[in-house]
């Protein structure tokens, strides 16, 4: 016999799992549907405080999904307190001026919603997700939990350990491990070269006074966007953000700014040495963020080098030499700065031929143009998944806050597809001679060394 608490956890997942359906079902059927003679994404409006908010209205959607995102990700961390912001949107829905934690959960799962914070590089982002009828609890948690956070002190207690925790098992990982390390190199002096989830060392300094000061200085509503979509109109949503939101000041002083960051000197080289029956590698260097025009050319490169089965690197390392069991290349894109990685792991003592192989595959992207279907599959491949993005109305508000953080417009959805279209073999070639170079791109090693 189930527990009641495993009775009303069952009937919370029938309830989401229907209500996702359904949402992905009608939604999907409007980005099938296409751009064509469609209207903007979403309204976009700027409040007297500040807030940007963004609203889309998807009437057939039979929920609504709310995001609010505000500048005070890891990047604001202080020097010596890496790891301050991810704690902050780890205890920030653990209590408000009028509800505990565990009321805060029970009142929205009592509905089938849910109101989640997370923490990224640049933002916090309290996500809520409801039925229309229940949208009003669903905001009022939202607003409980932005406005007027407790940070009670045995949560961030709870809070310091579960992630000194989590980052001590993270250490078991090759992958993750060589990541960090990557990023010290990649982005060496700037914050973003700090893992977001800071160190075991540098959580367990943090204190309730730290997490109080940091939010309190970096959430702002000038700083803040909220994008809502579902079954609700732009008239709506905009009383209902009013209602809660439109009374929170806007501090004299301006927000804080963070500088871009900029490549070190020299690429180095890093061996992490463990116990290990395959080594993981990873190469990496900065890239550009997606504001610059040769971001369109250097996406469709980078899935040419490694983005999928029909890669260079997939067929040469894994299909043709059988030496990875798994090699791949991406942009990360952020807002103040980009990078650009390659990662494989293999046998031990295959690693020197991988290493050289990558180093090859790097040098002949600016060596020769790529063939006409390595391009054609390449752009299909970008452009015909770019709707999975748009395919649920969390989705939807998810893309809506980081286009509007990141400054990209409304528009990116269709320009997006449009430019990575118009790239050419010689865009491609032109933009690996400037960032593929091999001695530009910083190195680690995880695992044992031959």
């Amino acid at each position: 016999m189930r527990t009641r608490v495993e009775l009303r956890a069952a009937r919370r997942g029938r309830a989401r799992s229907a209500l996702a359906l359904a949402c992905a079902v009608a939604l999907a059927s409007v980005v099938a549907r296409g751009p064509a003679g469609a209207a903007p994404l979403a309204h976009r409006e700027v409040l007297a405080n500040g807030i940007v908010v963004l609203v889309a209205e998807r009437p057939a959607v039979p929920i609504v999904a709310v995001r609010v995102l505000t500048r005070a990700g890891a990047v604001y961390d202080p020097a010596d307190r890496a790891g301050l912001a991810n704690l902050t949107g780890a205890v920030l829905t653990r209590g408000t001026a009028k509800r505990t934690g565990p009321e805060l959960d029970s009142a929205i799962e009592f509905v089938g919603g849910s109101v989640e914070a997370g923490t990224g590089r640049d933002t916090i982002t309290v996500s809520m997700t409801a039925q229309k009828k229940d949208l009003a609890l669903g905001l009022d948690l939202v607003s409980e939990v932005v406005l007027t956070p407790t940070f009670p002190e045995a949560e961030v207690a709870r809070k310091v350990s579960e992630i000194q925790a989590a980052i001590k098992r993270s250490e078991e990982d090759p992958g993750t491990v060589a990541a960090r390390a990557l990023g010290r190199l990649v982005f060496d002096g700037h914050p973003y070269g700090r893992p977001v989830e800071g160190t075991r060392e540098s959580v367990a300094r943090l204190t309730r006074d730290d997490v109080v000061k940091f939010y309190r200085e970096r959430a702002r509503p000038d700083t803040t966007i909220i994008a809502v979509v579902g079954a609700i109109t732009v008239d709506e949503a905009r009383r209902e953000i009013m209602a809660r939101f439109g009374s929170w000041a806007r501090p004299a002083d301006p927000p804080a700014t963070v500088a871009a960051a900029t490549s070190p000197a020299t690429a180095r080289e890093e061996t992490v040495k463990r116990e290990l029956t395959q080594t993981t590698i990873m190469f990496g260097r900065q890239a550009i963020v997606q504001t610059d025009p040769d971001y369109f050319p250097m996406a469709v490169a980078s899935y040419v080098l490694g983005g999928g089965s029909a890669s260079r690197l997939y067929t040469r390392v894994r299909e043709e030499s059988g030496l990875a069991y798994a090699v791949f290349s991406w942009v990360a894109p952020w807002r103040h700065g980009a990078s650009f990685a390659v990662s494989a792991q293999t046998r031990t003592a295959e690693a020197p031929k991988v290493v050289a192989m990558i180093r090859e595959e790097l040098a002949r992207m600016g060596r020769e143009p790529v063939a006409d279907r390595e391009l054609a599959l390449a752009k299909q491949y970008l452009i015909g998944s770019f709707p999975l993005r748009l395919d649920t109305s969390g989705k939807v508000a998810d893309f809506l806050v980081a286009v509007e953080d990141r400054g990209l417009g409304l528009d990116y959805a269709d320009r997006y597809k449009e430019r990575i279209g118009k790239v050419t073999a010689a865009d491609i070639q032109r933009v690996a001679v400037k960032y593929f170079p091999p001695g530009a791109f910083s190195l680690v090693i995880v695992g044992e060394t031959k």
